[in-house]
């Protein structure tokens, strides 16, 4: 953990004359990242930082599972006690300037010296409600009243609720504007309702903003009082008007959809760059391809897969859960190995997809490989080396990992729903940068797949589509516009 000090005067940070941001997130790359918010506040910040009309900061929880070459070069500011219900908790602020973006880290061991995930607790609402006024008070405390708050997700849903119903006496606090960030529907920081008072400390006057099927909903409470909702893809804005995505709050969804926005989130290209990654087994670009042939014949070597590179290879990297369309793929898998193919799977999940895709690999050895883990160097190892993606999701608000694949020419193979929607079409041999199926259906999908295999097997065609993902541009240049665009009318 980094050093605590008493304290004393505050050190200065330079703040500009420039409109200000602060975003407030429990995880951000390359400090804390368990997954694709941990990418967009690494990312997002940066781009927004890059055109130089913002002073930019980030406000993240000073995990124990920080590293400790992040750790040694944090400043430390100030420290100070946050009420957390009817308790008063210390909290440290330290400092350090990373590619542009001003990061701030709140310290309090208690609640974030914990051993393995950083979520999944049982006191995860006394954390978060913690971290959220924390947030604020450093805000205050530091004097970096921000023009605009850009809150993510249900971990810091609280600041918004707090901001508006709490700290708008203060004239610095009352002109912030705030946007709320859904990156996924499904959790929405649900709590008995008799911590709305004991553990938040919230005031009589929110409850008909918070309180939804007799509990408190953070998120419903932030979708509520913030002044703009935005989410990870434009589909998925619309999707979660409907009862199949919303998770029960689709009238909430429906009531606010005059402020709710939708914009696809970007991937870190300098990050994700098949020119400069050094897990990959050999470098390539678009221009020059003979690297991924490399990649893939080590990829096979590497697995125990038979060395044939006119065999297409189908990568799945997924987290093993059902809403990542996992049953469909569990139907049809012996049906897609009876052709000429190969099929990787990477990731861990639940216990019954695990089982099944480590028989399916002994069972068909030679023609699969299952690895349940989740390793960062064998995914770009697999991104660089296959040759089509898997995507098949229930439901995805925005979805990374397409993005990655295309990035690397490994062609996606995708469900029309959320970020999958928007950020790959559907090749016809004239434009398209993948393979798409709609309806949530096995045959759908294994019919989309017998259609990609023929492609790669069509020189010309495959060169075509595979040109086409790996020049399509998922950087955050375009996204990072649209967000220029909310924060400039704020």
């Amino acid at each position: 953990m980094a050093e605590k000090k008493k304290t004393g005067k505050i050190p200065e940070i330079k703040v500009s004359a420039k409109k200000k941001i602060v975003f407030l997130g429990s995880e951000a790359a390359p400090f804390i990242a368990t997954g694709g918010l941990a990418d967009v506040l690494g990312s997002l910040p940066k781009s927004i930082a890059k055109n130089k009309n913002y002073d930019v900061s980030v406000i993240l929880p000073l995990y124990s599972a920080i590293s400790t070459e992040f750790k040694s070069q944090f400043k430390f500011l100030t420290n100070f006690n946050v009420a957390v219900g009817w308790r008063w908790q210390y909290a440290g602020v330290f400092f350090m300037e990373h590619e542009g973006v001003k990061f701030y880290f709140i310290d309090n061991e208690y609640y974030f010296k914990r051993e393995g995930n950083i979520y999944g607790f049982y006191d995860d609402g006394e954390r978060f409600a913690f971290f959220s006024r924390a947030a604020l008070d450093t805000i205050a405390r530091l004097n970096i009243y921000p023009d605009v708050l850009h809150c993510n997700d249900w971990q810091t849903a609280a600041s918004v609720i707090f901001l508006k119903g709490m700290y708008y006496g203060d004239e610095k606090f009352k002109r912030i504007k705030t946007i709320f960030t859904i990156h996924n529907i499904e959790y929405q920081g649900i709590f008995p309702m008799d911590t709305f008072e004991s553990l938040f400390g919230f005031s009589s006057s929110l409850k008909n903003f918070v309180e939804f099927d007799g509990n408190v909903n953070l998120m419903k409470g932030a979708i509520e009082m913030t002044d703009i909702v935005s989410t990870v893809s434009p589909t998925y804005a619309e999707e979660i008007k409907n009862a199949y995505y919303a998770h029960g709050l689709q009238d909430i969804i429906k009531r606010n959809a005059w402020k709710l926005v939708g914009i696809l989130n970007g991937i870190d290209t300098d990050y994700y760059n098949p020119e400069t990654d050094k897990y990959l087994f050999k470098n390539y670009s678009a221009k020059d391809l003979s690297g991924k042939a490399v990649c893939k014949e080590e990829l096979q070597k590497l697995l125990g897969l038979p060395v044939k590179p006119e065999t297409p290879i189908i990568a799945v990297i997924s987290r093993l859960v059902s809403h990542k369309g996992l049953d469909l793929v569990r139907s049809t898998i012996e049906s897609v190995l009876a052709e000429d193919v190969q099929i990787v799977i990477l990731g861990k999940g639940e216990i019954g997809y695990e089982n099944f895709f480590n028989h399916i690999a002994y069972t068909y050895k030679g023609k699969c490989a299952t690895i349940i883990a989740y390793n960062q160097d064998l995914s770009r190892k697999i991104y660089s080396g296959a040759d089509l993606f898997l995507m098949p999701s229930k439901s995805e608000p925005c979805g990374l990992s397409q993005m990655i694949a295309s990035r690397y020419g490994t062609v996606p193979i995708v469900r029309e729903t959320g970020g999958l929607n928007d950020s790959i079409k559907a090749y016809d041999g004239k434009s398209g940068n993948g393979f798409t199926f709609k309806d949530y259906n096995a045959h759908d999908m294994l019919y989309v797949i017998n259609e990609a295999i023929r492609t790669y097997h069509d020189k010309d065609k495959w060169k075509d589509v595979q040109g086409r993902a790996l020049n399509t541009d998922f950087s955050w240049g375009a996204s990072a516009k649209e967000y220029d665009k909310i924060y400039s009318d704020k």
